[in-house]
């Protein structure tokens, strides 16, 4: 079970678990995403009764205006806590464009079956966060989203689609982490710089499979509703620059449902995805995966 100690909820306030009980938290204050969570399942389970892809797609939907919230898994290092016993940060009322992802795939499945707890949510997102599933300080964290894929695959929660969709391996190493350490305030810790660093090494054999832009359009109809979607980059020394879920209308167009920092909140973009990719000036394409049971 996951203690308090363990949880920050990610909302208007992210504090580690000495300020919260000084700022006078009881478990009440977790009441509005608690009660998202089990509304969120009831309707799951009621509107939805397919796949895991499909439940989380309507999850996200259900999330849709919600406040874009960056650094939220950052936040208990500005406020002083340890890199070396990361808490578990959840939120059902704010957003970054990974933890939108975690969150509605976590949702879709603890609507699977069973009891619609806090608990299981959170576990939920910890075996997706974690390399290997297990949350060990802030080094054991997915912090590239191609890892995040790839580490995904290896223990059944995704396949990764690149090599059906015809994509290209992208064997750039990825040392931005590294690179920009300042960046980073858990890397001011010269333990944790050397692990991020190890981290960063051991990927080099790992290259990415990234669908090329200008293929984007030829492979969009393969892609589901659903699919988990990773935006290439050719940003130096990066793997990935934003992360969604692919949206197909009623109409057949298939669109991006994702938590984006210009536009503030959750929402479904206007452009279909293969103008969307061609309008981010440094994309080189896509990743796309498929979340399993």
């Amino acid at each position: 079970m996951l203690t308090r100690r363990d949880v920050i909820l990610a909302g208007a306030a992210i504090l580690p678990f000495h300020r919260l009980v000084a700022a006078g938290w009881s478990r009440g204050s977790f009441d509005p995403d608690r009660e998202r969570l089990v509304e969120w399942v009831r309707r799951l389970r009621r509107e939805v009764r397919i796949d895991v892809p499909a439940r989380a797609i309507r999850a996200a939907e259900l999330a849709l205006g919600s406040p874009y919230e960056a650094f939220t898994l950052e936040a208990y290092l500005r406020e002083g806590g340890s890199p070396a016993r990361e808490p578990l940060t959840l939120s059902l009322s704010r957003f970054d464009c990974v933890s939108l992802v975690e969150s509605a795939l976590a949702v879709a499945r603890v609507a699977a079956g069973g009891e619609a707890s806090w608990d299981r949510f959170g576990r939920e997102v910890e075996r997706m966060r974690y390399r290997g599933g297990k949350r060990s300080g802030y080094t054991s964290r997915l912090h590239y989203f191609s890892e995040w894929i790839s580490d995904g695959a290896a223990r059944g929660l995704l396949t990764d689609r690149g090599e059906e969709l015809g994509a290209e391996a992208d064997t750039r190493p990825l040392r931005f982490m590294t690179a920009h350490r300042a960046s980073y305030p858990a890397l001011a810790d010269d333990g944790i710089f050397a692990g991020i660093a190890a981290m960063e090494r051991g990927l080099d054999s790992r290259p990415r499979r990234v669908v090329p832009r200008e293929r984007v359009a030829e492979v969009t109809d393969r892609i589901e509703s659903g699919d988990v979607l990773a935006f290439a980059t050719s940003i130096e020394g990066l793997d990935v620059s934003h992360a969604a879920l692919a949206f197909r209308d009623r109409t057949g167009v298939l669109r991006v449902l994702h938590a984006p920092l210009s536009g503030g909140v959750v929402e479904i973009t206007r452009s279909s995805l293969p103008e969307y990719v061609s309008a981010i000036r440094r994309c080189t394409g896509i990743m796309v995966a498929r979340p399993l049971s």
